[in-house]
């Protein structure tokens, strides 16, 4: 995405539409486009001034209950993205799976599961329940 001219840019076009050049002639001169120059100069008259608009740099809602979060998968470090969500709903803090993720994201935490997570060491044989599941563990594996 294009960078925005700078204030510095505007000002001179400004000053030299207001010093009774064109706004074309100003926008020629500074080898900005004409619509450019005239929207630059009726932001001015209307406003006393004309600067880029900030760009970029959103906050998430989360970052609110940033403490809350993390405190959550600091507790439970097993929980899922899902069950991120249900605990954020119950206590009344909106949000999607997608907006968790993306805090998760930010604060370089992430939820990686593999098989391995679930599944006896190689020897061990032992009928119970998965921790992680609350299903019985097969008496044989299948590799």
């Amino acid at each position: 995405m294009p960078r925005a001219y700078s204030g510095d840019m505007r000002q001179r076009v400004i000053a030299e539409v207001e010093s009774g050049a064109s706004r074309r002639e100003a926008a020629e001169e500074f080898e900005v486009s004409a619509s450019t120059a005239i929207i630059w100069v009726k932001c001015f008259r209307e406003s006393g001034r004309c600067m880029p608009k900030p760009r970029g740099g959103s906050i998430s809602p989360l970052e609110k209950h940033a403490h809350f979060l993390l405190d959550l998968i600091e507790q439970q470090p097993d929980l899922t993205l899902d069950e991120v969500v249900l605990a954020m709903h119950k206590h009344r803090i909106p949000g999607s799976r997608t907006a968790v993720w993306r805090f998760f994201q930010r604060h370089k935490i992430t939820f990686k599961k593999t098989i391995w997570d679930s599944v006896a060491p190689v020897g061990v044989e032992t009928l119970g329940p998965y921790p992680a599941h609350g299903r019985e563990r097969p008496s044989a594996f299948w590799w």
